[in-house]
């Protein structure tokens, strides 16, 4: 077996959307590729990340869609058993097929090849290479042009007191159980603990949110972080906000977690299962940074300055293991950035001014650009409109007006400068994103076409808040 390598344009350190955006991007200048995974090819997203979670989000909807019907007329809400092993295998499946189609197909079609171990950065900083602990138990010597970190991230779990002696999930762990558990409780009300906890509540599970912070998706707009709240609420979900977890126990039947409120009372919460949701923490151990001079953040992200380089010229990091923005579309934006920069030094960066978030909550929760906090905070005057989903016409025709529309926009010129939606395919916000990009006013966008009976009107409707009460218009109202 060969036990070297060189004469590599560009040599990647795992196989997710940066790391294959990357390589595509590379092989399409006609260079000259190799990435080394030490584990599944695919990254995050497509094993254990967007692909499953939302496939088990849109069976867990199903079956509520069964159990609400009872808010239409004429129709009787229905019950449906769950059997939860075959909803895994059949996530299972999907997620082998996606993984093969996307990714290690891909690989072959384009031409690279991906090593199989775990790789460190050697040698120093005038000759970096990298030695790579096969899965076989063999060593492989790689050197390149250019390197790139595109590690990930993987789930931070808390120093809590017993958490480890009692046991936990993660959302990776959660999506791999056998059967479904009778009780739950889920710490962290970001996007990752909502969406499992309400996948979990819909299929069954007796569900509780415990969340550190004062309200639900803390760092979204306080009405949307309320009107969620009640959705969960009406849905038999508890919620405990401003509530820290500070121990763990276990016996034979449950786990009992530990909480202190802000006021410093102590609760004692118990379920089958405890799922930890607290965050994402980058994967940088084992890459041999220190040996490259490659310098790391204090949540040990790779520090990268606008253009993706690292403090080593050529070394690269794209994706989550530099600590921003925890999302696929922008993992390979910036895959395909560092191969611009890295092999034509094309000085590119990316803008991430109208980058929008969705968490795929029922009802969706969906934002773009400021909030008003964040508007402040950069000194601009704004004007804040927020309308009740009950003015939407295609909420109440579907019988379910939770959510809103809350627009901000520039005082004096009107320039929109963040949408925040919680709604029914709220993640359907583009219009928004385009508005921003094109720095729109919430005036044009009140005059813009939009379809009727569609939930993307409400942004229509919502703009036109600003100079016209909308109780008052007829239905499609121009």
């Amino acid at each position: 077996m060969d036990t070297t390598g060189s004469g590599f344009d560009l040599a990647i350190i795992g196989s997710g959307s940066a790391a294959f955006a990357a390589a595509i991007a590379a092989r399409t200048k006609g260079r000259n590729v190799v990435v080394i995974e030490r584990g599944t090819p695919g990254g995050t997203c497509v094993n254990v990340g967007c692909i499953p979670s939302k496939a088990l989000l849109a069976a867990a909807e199903a079956r509520h869609g069964a159990s609400a019907a009872g808010r239409f007329p004429g129709l009787e809400p229905a019950g449906l058993p769950v059997a939860f092993g075959d909803l895994i295998g059949g996530k299972d499946a999907l997620v082998a097929q996606l993984r093969a189609e996307k990714y290690t197909d891909l690989a072959a079609d384009y031409g690279w090849e991906i090593v199989h171990g775990g790789a460190a950065f050697t040698g120093s900083a005038d000759a970096p290479a990298l030695q790579v602990t096969l899965n076989d138990g063999g060593v492989r010597r790689i050197e390149a042009a250019h390197y790139l970190i595109a590690t990930g991230s993987s789930p931070a779990i808390p120093p809590v007191d017993g958490l480890d002696e009692a046991g936990y999930l993660t959302s990776t762990t959660a999506m791999e159980l056998t059967h479904l558990p009778e009780s739950l409780i889920v710490v962290g009300g970001n996007a990752v603990g909502l969406e499992q906890a309400q996948l979990f509540a819909r299929l069954g599970t007796k569900v509780t949110v415990v969340e550190a912070l004062d309200r639900l998706g803390p760092f979204e707009e306080p009405e949307i972080s309320a009107a969620l709240e009640d959705a969960f609420t009406a849905e038999g979900i508890t919620v405990h906000t401003g509530a820290a977890l500070i121990a763990v126990r276990t016996d034979e039947s449950a786990k009992a977690a530990v909480v202190r409120t802000r006021s410093g009372e102590t609760t004692e919460l118990r379920a089958e299962q405890l799922l930890i949701a607290t965050g994402r923490r980058p994967n940088t151990a084992a890459l041999g940074l220190e040996a490259v001079a490659v310098k790391t953040g204090e949540r040990g992200e790779v520090l990268v300055d606008d253009r993706l380089r690292t403090t080593h010229p050529r070394i690269w990091a794209a994706g989550d293991v530099v600590g921003g923005p925890q999302f696929v579309y922008v993992a390979a934006a910036q895959g395909t950035l560092v191969a611009d920069n890295a092999l034509d030094d094309t000085g590119r960066t990316l803008d991430y001014t109208a980058l929008p978030r969705v968490t795929f909550t029922s009802p969706a929760l969906a934002s773009v650009g400021l909030t008003d906090a964040q508007a402040a905070e950069q000194g601009l005057a704004c004007q804040c409109r927020t309308l009740p989903l009950s003015y939407v016409p295609r909420a109440l025709a579907n019988r379910n007006t939770h959510g809103l529309v809350k627009l901000i926009a520039e005082q004096g010129t009107g320039r929109l400068l963040g949408a925040h939606v919680l709604a029914e395919g709220a993640g359907e916000i583009t219009a928004a994103v385009y508005a921003i990009s094109a720095g729109m006013t919430v005036e044009q966008l009140a005059h813009t076409w939009a379809p009727y009976l569609t939930m993307s009107e409400g942004l229509k409707l919502a703009a036109q808040t600003f100079t016209s009460d909308v109780a008052t218009l007829s239905c499609c109202a121009g």
